[in-house]
């Protein structure tokens, strides 16, 4: 060991005393001892339920928006079968008609056709 170093036990005193200074500034930083620390936690729960309220917000309208979207879906639904239904209606009742008139003309046509046979007898 040359002159002025120290020792290997000074050495080890040293280090034990900066862990103990490392520690006891590391207890002077905990939130415990600080006083404002309460407020600044107090704060960010704050910050954080503020948050999760905008969430929801946000989720609640993109659920109402889907909600309306659909309805609106529906309603379209419903008009489109209804205009369909009113189709096929008229269509029956176009049919029916047909059905009628080509009944009316069948009679007539079998009328003149009596009537000729009538006259040739």
């Amino acid at each position: 060991m040359k002159h002025g170093e120290p020792s290997r036990a000074d050495r080890m005193k040293a280090s034990a005393n900066a862990k103990k200074a490392e520690i006891a500034k590391a207890h002077a930083k905990l939130p415990a001892n600080d006083p404002g620390s309460g407020e600044r936690q107090a704060a960010r729960r704050a910050i954080a339920v503020a948050r999760e309220l905008r969430v929801a917000e946000r989720k609640a309208a993109k659920l109402a928006e889907a909600a309306r979207e659909a309805a609106e879906q529906a309603a379209r639904a419903v008009a489109l079968m209804a205009e369909q239904a009113n189709r096929v209606v008229e269509l029956a009742e176009q049919a029916a008609r047909e059905v009628v008139l080509e009944a009316e003309r069948k009679a007539a046509r079998d009328l003149r056709y009596a009537a000729r046979k009538a006259r040739k007898r």
